[in-house]
């Protein structure tokens, strides 16, 4: 079991701040998110749109935020659980013990509820049989692209993460693309460099067609793919890749006794608490009288959660309110040389 001052669920900008704030004032803590990789929403739907209301930052895209708030908490080498979703949340005295789906299990005094809109799960493949291949041979996000050498990979999906991997792994791999519709929602240079690719044998592109069904006993052996028209068409393949887009849900989190109003959790503005003492939600998720669903936002109430989680991670101590500039503890945690 992993013990802690603080579990946060969520590595998205607000999470990753969070932690920041925990560590600063001297309280462990650990990061659990449902996604492959740190960065929430931002390295999810917007990795390279600008944004423009960081204060003190002109411009900036998701993806460098992200890298900015990673190089942050760096020194304080802060433990993340990455494709690990929280299911289960239940008091036991003074703590909360949480389980995750994967069997992970944590126990700590504070919880704080980071997720965005919620937890983000990729759409799947609705044909039946695709889920005894799920995480083997059908996969929904790639780790490690080395698995796909040399091996037949058919992917399905319009947009860039389907044409970006069908370029990348066109390279090693016989690769089958196959989208329902014509047009690719790519961006253009991309969708090009498919089609030069289809023309010179390197890609099979499938368009105007769906999976209908998966064969295979203990391992995938094919899939039949059929047309708007009713063609079907067999193709022996060694992996099925699905890039379909998240879809953004509460899931387990609804189940926890929490005030729940249109998918947002109210808190209070004092400590951003739950009606469960020791569950905090700060970012997009929660919800209070003015509340603006900006990243800026998000930074000020984690800010203030991680002051309220040092009261429960250390009843017996009193919580002094340093300045970075001038606090020398902080300044050695950070590895800052003090004046």
């Amino acid at each position: 079991m992993n013990k802690t001052d603080a579990l946060i669920i969520g590595a998205g900008p607000t999470g990753l701040f969070t932690a920041h704030q925990l560590k600063l004032i001297g309280l462990d803590c650990e990061i659990v998110d449902n996604l492959d990789k740190i960065g929430g929403q931002c390295i999810e739907l917007y990795p390279d749109k600008p944004i423009y209301d960081i204060p003190a930052v002109p411009e900036c895209t998701g993806e460098e935020l992200t890298n900015n708030l990673v190089n942050q908490i760096k020194p304080f080498n802060i433990k993340f659980h990455l494709s690990e979703r929280v299911d289960e949340v239940k008091k036991d005295g003074d703590n909360w013990i949480v389980k995750t789906n994967n069997g992970k299990t944590f126990s700590t005094p504070n919880v704080i509820i980071a997720g965005g809109v919620g937890s983000f799960e990729p759409r799947k493949f609705s044909v039946k049989d695709c889920e005894k291949f799920e995480n083997k041979s059908l996969l929904y996000s790639i780790k490690d692209k080395s698995i796909f050498k040399d091996k037949s990979v058919s992917i399905f999906g319009g947009g860039d993460s389907a044409l970006d991997w069908a370029v990348e792994l066109s390279k090693n791999s016989k690769v089958n693309l196959i989208h329902r519709r014509d047009d690719f929602r790519g961006a253009k240079a991309t969708i090009d460099k498919v089609h030069e690719l289809s023309k010179s044998g390197k890609i099979d592109l499938y368009t105007k067609f769906q999976m209908s069904s998966i064969k295979g006993k203990d391992d995938l052996e094919s899939i039949e793919i059929k047309s708007d028209d009713e063609q079907v068409k067999t193709l022996k393949t060694n992996y099925v890749l699905g890039f379909f887009g998240l879809i953004m849900q509460l899931g387990p989190i609804a189940n926890w006794g929490l005030n729940i109003d249109k998918k947002t959790i109210e808190v209070d503005t004092e400590r951003f608490e739950t009606n469960q003492k020791g569950i905090y939600a700060v970012g997009d998720i929660c919800n209070y009288p003015g509340k603006l669903k900006l990243i800026l936002s998000g930074f000020h109430e984690g800010a203030l959660a991680a002051r309220a989680c040092f009261k429960l991670a250390r009843p017996n101590e009193k919580y002094r309110f340093e300045f970075t500039t001038s606090s020398k503890a902080i300044k050695d945690r950070l590895g800052v040389k003090s004046d």
